[in-house]
């Protein structure tokens, strides 16, 4: 038995990194302002399965990760950002919001939206 997930090696059952990606799969919809019925459907399942992934009812198998992250706009890495770290309710203020600002910074594709974001950064961090 692992003594920090409380689960037998090889066990069916959620752990902690599964509900972590559930947690994160929840942000991220919620973020992309997409309702559990439009993600579902892009992905093919129902949303009452989207819903038991997102609370860790359920694990979300490794081979649905690369269309979760697509229908997101993510790269599956972000998913497991964090996982195993303490959890963002034990962070500071400002700890959570450096996480929100890498989630957008990863998200934008354009070049050149990336030099106007680190133009306004420059210009507020001085």
């Amino acid at each position: 038995m692992n003594t920090t997930t409380g689960k037998v090696p090889g066990s069916r059952s959620p752990n902690d990194i599964d509900r972590h990606v559930g947690q994160k799969l929840r942000k991220l919809r919620q973020e992309a302002g997409l309702t559990l019925q439009d993600l579902a459907e892009q992905i093919g399942v129902s949303h009452q399965q989207l819903q038991k992934y997102e609370t860790g009812t359920n694990r979300l198998s490794v081979g649905m990760l690369p269309g979760v992250a697509e229908a997101l706009g993510t790269d599956i890495m972000e998913f497991f950002e964090d996982a195993g770290k303490a959890s963002s309710a034990k962070k500071s203020k400002a700890d959570q919001l450096r996480s929100e600002c890498e989630t957008w910074l990863r998200r934008t594709k354009s070049e050149e939206a990336l030099r106007g974001m680190l133009r306004v950064l420059k210009a507020l961090s001085a």
